[in-house]
């Protein structure tokens, strides 16, 4: 029989498993941003806003991450839930913006699965021209289920190794661009800082260029909150959840902002090849075709495959946690509480991927219109998630001391408080609102372009108004705020 809890609703709920150990939550983190962000649209930031521009947006952008992770970290290392950020707005700010946020959230990754799906036959397709595209969508919604239902530990695990390969792929890459840039691979002379100054570099385009490079960078970074739903299968969060924070900001800060320099110093921007989303002229294939790897374009494919299956197995994991977590606390049927007995929410997980496999079959009809519109609604989601990690955080320390509560209870303190919440939502609101900011600056607005970049806010803040009205909820005073922890 599993444990049974009683949740702030107080009906039981059974809890889920705590196998998820430090390099598992370390890795799944990481890997969820490490992915086509770097492997493919890194060339197209290059060549948009010069190296300079690139490596100066993606590191404002590192930086709002860092104190975002640093934010949900101490949250869900005081207070481990896997409905995260869902379930600390519930508790720190408004039921009615937890019930949205939670939502919202697995709304973003069903449909993120439905577009791995759509890319993984696109991939296989390189190799196999005259396949079946429904093959390669079996295989790989088996893939992903089959993990996702043996125990939380295969997901782990799988996901680990996943996000392994492309940590070894960026490590590799910086190691040999940074020889290559030297003279001492490639048979040619070192290039140094050459291909930054050519043209108008290294900030090419301007302000305006930096600035939508910026929000691109926003995309890149996401799946880095995958952390805080973790939390609720970790064993020992206290200490695995700040471990995590500390490693997983490092690494990424490390490998966008090295392998974005390296680009740069060895592709002139100019290059119009980076411009392109083939794989086969990806960045990262120009500089292993360049170092003379015949199967350089064949190697970047597999790895983005890879990166695709971790994809979809961190999504259908996520959304399918964040829809158990929102029937445990009454935001969803109860239908969805039911664990199979190796602690998988079950009925959650197997709705999440029927919504995706949905939205993947709306790509056939009326030209992809639906299916483009379900994509762009959740493309917003995740800065919405993000905001409210960033807000949450905030409330969430002013309601400790308003409560007379030591801040030293912590397991693990957010840097830099206040100033990191408030830096991040600024950041993250800005990137919102400047989403489409193109449409606004012709001789007439597109109207059509602002719907279709927006869309997800009208879609989000409907939740929120909606139970907010139905519930007659209002915002908890610091001092009602539930910070008490189960044990």
């Amino acid at each position: 029989m599993s444990e049974i809890k009683v949740n702030q609703l107080g009906h039981k709920a059974p809890k889920l498993k705590k196998e998820l150990k430090s390099r598992h939550i370390t890795m799944i983190s990481l890997g969820g941003t490490i992915g086509t962000g770097l492997f493919l649209a890194s060339g197209g930031a290059i060549a948009q806003a010069g190296p300079g521009g690139a490596l100066l947006a993606y590191a404002l952008i590192g930086i709002m991450v860092y104190f975002l992770m640093t934010s949900l970290g101490e949250m869900a290392a005081y207070m481990p839930s896997s409905g995260s950020f869902s379930t600390y707005a519930t508790k720190f700010v408004d039921p009615a913006l937890g019930f949205a946020l939670g939502w919202n959230y697995w709304y973003n990754w069903a449909i993120t699965i439905a577009a791995e799906i759509s890319a993984v036959s696109l991939i296989m397709k390189y190799w196999f021209p005259d396949s079946s595209s429904a093959l390669w969508t079996v295989v790989f919604i088996v893939i992903v289920l089959t993990f996702n239902l043996l125990s939380v530990r295969s997901y782990g695990e799988s996901e680990y190794w996943f996000a392994m390969i492309k940590v070894a792929t960026v490590v590799v890459f910086i190691i040999v661009s940074l020889l290559m840039i030297f003279g001492i691979l490639g048979g040619q002379a070192p290039v140094g800082f050459t291909n930054f100054f050519i043209s108008d570099g290294p900030f090419h385009g301007g302000f305006l260029a930096t600035f939508g490079i910026f929000l691109a960078a926003g995309f890149s970074f996401q799946g880095t909150e995958l952390l805080g739903i973790t939390a609720g299968e970790t064993d020992d969060p206290g200490k695995n959840i700040p471990k995590a924070v500390k490693s997983v900001f490092w690494r990424i800060i490390l490998f966008y902002i090295l392998a974005i320099a390296a680009i740069g110093m060895l592709i002139p921007f100019t290059d119009s090849r980076l411009l392109s989303e083939d794989i086969a002229v990806s960045p990262f294939t120009l500089v292993f075709d360049r170092l003379g790897i015949a199967f350089a374009a064949s190697l970047m494919n597999a790895i983005i495959l890879t990166a695709m299956l971790s994809a979809g197995n961190s999504g259908l994991y996520a959304s399918s946690r964040m829809l158990w977590q929102l029937a445990v606390d009454g935001h969803a049927p109860k239908i969805f509480t039911k664990l199979s007995r190796r602690g998988i929410p079950i009925y959650a997980l197997l709705l999440t991927l029927a919504v995706g496999c949905l939205a993947f079959l709306a790509s056939f009809f009326g030209d992809g219109v639906v299916y483009m519109w379900l994509l762009n609604a959740s493309g917003m989601s995740g800065f919405i998630a993000w905001l409210g990690i960033a807000f949450s955080h905030y409330r969430f320390r002013r309601a400790f001391e308003a409560q007379g509560l030591d801040p030293k209870l912590l397991p693990y303190k957010a840097k830099l408080y206040p100033f990191g919440p408030l830096f991040a939502f600024t950041v993250c609101m800005i990137v919102v609102i400047g989403q489409n900011y193109t449409a606004f600056t012709g001789d007439s607005i597109d109207w059509y372009g602002v719907l279709v970049s927006y869309i997800g806010i009208p879609l989000f803040v409907i939740l929120w108004l909606g139970y907010k009205i139905k519930h007659k909820t209002k915002m908890i005073p610091l001092q009602k705020c539930d910070l008490k922890v189960e044990k």
